[in-house]
């Protein structure tokens, strides 16, 4: 437990001391405390930092949203016997198990403007071609599209899970009382279903926040050439890797951990009030 304590305490504590320093370029230049200059640098910036801070939450709400819902919706659906339902729901499961680079790489070459087979489907419907990827009117959407695509399917595990869970009785009891599909739903699945989702959105909204392979993969380092696809994570790595400034670097990366950790607390308590109503 020490060891483990120690693992993730020393990463913590060497990025909090960091940002708190002008480290930058070599490992070996001296540098000096700045105290909370890299902090008070950041909050202020408003060209790069708080439209990132906007994107990760745009990213993360509709992203997190649209997996709720889909998930919800095809877990309820495949809750239900039918011919094929194993292969199906092998199916549902591949975007799993590929890795998010090799993921972000199959949907860069399928978005690819000129010869992509998106395009190739759009104009075989008499649509006008999209940017996707390319077009920073679209390229945050598109990425919306690749991680509901991927992230989809863990979310129906959960639920189904959660579903088979579900006793029975207080269903079978509104059907005979008379109530429809859609009042069973509202008044016994749903509300005895909200703790398994609170737990998926809460799991989900931490993997959504913290994306960075897929972005990096489609757009990489700057989220594309007007930063439209720029979050904190990518931001914070392109200060890092890029410009070799490793005090802003951890200053950032700091205040993001803050900012899931205020997520996670509003989703903690939005649970809890849930479970007790």
């Amino acid at each position: 437990m020490v060891f483990i304590g120690a693992l993730i305490a020393f990463p913590i504590g060497y990025t909090v001391f960091l940002s708190l320093t002008d480290s930058a370029g070599s490992v070996n230049r001296p540098f000096e405390f700045v105290g909370l200059a890299n902090y008070i640098g950041w909050l202020t910036d408003t060209e790069r930092f708080w439209p990132a801070v906007g994107r990760t939450a745009y990213f993360t709400g509709v992203a997190l949203g649209l997996e709720l819902l889909f998930g919800l919706a095809i877990a309820l659906l495949l809750r239900k016997t039918f011919r094929g339902q194993g292969i199906v729901r092998v199916f549902i499961l591949l975007p799993l198990v590929a890795t998010p680079v090799a993921v972000g790489m199959m949907w860069l070459l399928i978005f690819e403007p000129t010869i992509g087979f998106a395009n190739v489907v759009m104009q075989f419907f008499g649509l006008p071609a999209q940017g996707w990827l390319s077009d920073p009117s679209t390229a945050l959407n598109t990425l919306i599209f690749i991680d509901v695509w991927q992230w989809t399917p863990m979310v129906i595990l959960i639920l189904l899970a959660g579903l088979s869970t579900l006793p029975e009785e207080p269903d079978e009891a509104a059907r005979v009382d008379g109530a429809n599909a859609w009042q069973r739903f509202r008044h016994i699945t749903l509300p005895l279903l909200a703790p398994v989702i609170g737990a998926a959105a809460i799991l989900r909204a931490i993997d959504a926040m913290k994306t960075f392979d897929i972005i990096y993969a489609t757009k990489g380092i700057g989220g594309g050439s007007s930063h439209e696809a720029e979050t904190l994570n990518i931001l914070a790595y392109g200060q890092a890797f890029q410009f070799s400034q490793y005090g802003k670097a951890s200053a950032l990366l700091m205040l993001f951990f803050m900012l899931i950790v205020i997520v996670l607390v509003a989703l903690a308590i939005l649970r809890k009030r849930g479970d007790r109503s």
